[in-house]
């Protein structure tokens, strides 16, 4: 009888624990989810990362180096009471570390290409662009056969993305944006022939559509940016940089320049830091003098081209 009563009472306990453990379980998964926008920034960029190889096979990075990155992103992003704050700070820390971490090895010519990747493959991660959207940035109309232009100042090539551009629904977009481009064009001929014209079209208020275009904040500057490739496809790279400071900030247009000081707390015993050098371009001395206010002068330099 003692013997089954001992049991009886262990048999409560464990059931108690088991329950005790079902509701650790649901609250450690609610803030597991919370946390998992993290995970899906972290994702995104780490694709974008992995398609630059597209563009030269040099930009090929490491699943490793990425992780590195993502663990300091949640070690040095700050920390805040809400999980909402706080999975937000580690968005904008990881964002901007891999951004800065990719631009260091990255051609000059190619940087923007990897912001403009960076900040659509965001907002269709957030639901508020489609890859139909992107497609008609980059190809415009490449693929539309019109030949009824209508302005006869107009190019062939301008008139063709603007079709394009008056057929295609944006995301969330029942009805296509610009439907009446044509039409509103066609009445207000020489007030979009000035803008059109103008020396610096993306920063000036786009006719009959500027309220409309302020009004949408989830892809406002997208539609914009896909207006000024269509019609002044020369002021495109121009009007990404205006994109990309609404999309990410004010600190992803800014030239950057990496300092040793930088690379150095990065640097890791067993990774060794390497240095492609352009043309003239000697970064010994900077080392060195980095080196000595460390007091650990000289330092190992190995060259793996002609001496």
């Amino acid at each position: 009888m003692d013997v089954l009563q001992t049991i009886k009472i262990k048999s409560k306990e464990v059931n108690e624990k088991l329950i005790e453990a079902g509701e650790k379980k649901i609250e450690i998964n609610e803030k597991r989810e919370g946390f998992r926008p993290a995970a899906a920034r972290g994702a995104v960029l780490y694709f974008c990362v992995v398609e630059m190889t597209m563009v030269n096979w040099m930009y090929n990075t490491s699943l490793a180096q990425f992780l590195g990155l993502f663990d300091d992103s949640i070690d040095l992003s700050a920390k805040a009471q809400l999980v909402k704050e706080r999975v937000k700070n580690i968005e904008d820390e990881l964002t901007k570390r891999v951004y800065l971490y990719i631009n260091r090895g990255l051609f000059e010519r190619d940087k923007t290409t990897f912001k403009i990747m960076m900040c659509t493959k965001i907002l269709i991660k957030a639901g508020k662009l489609t890859s139909g959207d992107v497609g008609l940035f980059l190809k415009a109309g490449a693929g539309i056969d019109d030949r009824n232009k209508i302005f006869n100042w107009m190019t062939d090539k301008t008139w063709l993305n603007l079709k394009a551009l008056s057929k295609h629904k944006f995301a969330n977009d029942h009805t296509c944006f610009f439907k009446e481009l044509p039409d509103r064009i066609a009445r207000n001929d020489a007030i979009w022939r000035q803008w059109i014209e103008e020396n610096e079209p993306e920063s000036m208020p786009v006719p009959d559509y500027e309220e409309k275009i302020q009004a949408d904040q989830n892809i406002g500057s997208f539609i914009h940016l896909c207006l000024v490739r269509s019609m002044r496809e020369d002021r495109t790279l121009l009007a990404c940089n205006m994109f990309i400071r609404n999309v990410v900030g004010e600190d992803f247009v800014k030239p950057h320049t990496d300092q040793i000081k930088d690379i150095f707390e990065e640097s890791k015993p067993h990774v060794p830091v390497l240095y492609l050098l352009s043309a003239g371009a000697d970064p010994t001395g900077t080392i060195d003098d980095f080196a000595k206010k460390l007091k650990q002068f000289p330092t190992g330099k190995v060259s793996m081209g002609e001496e």
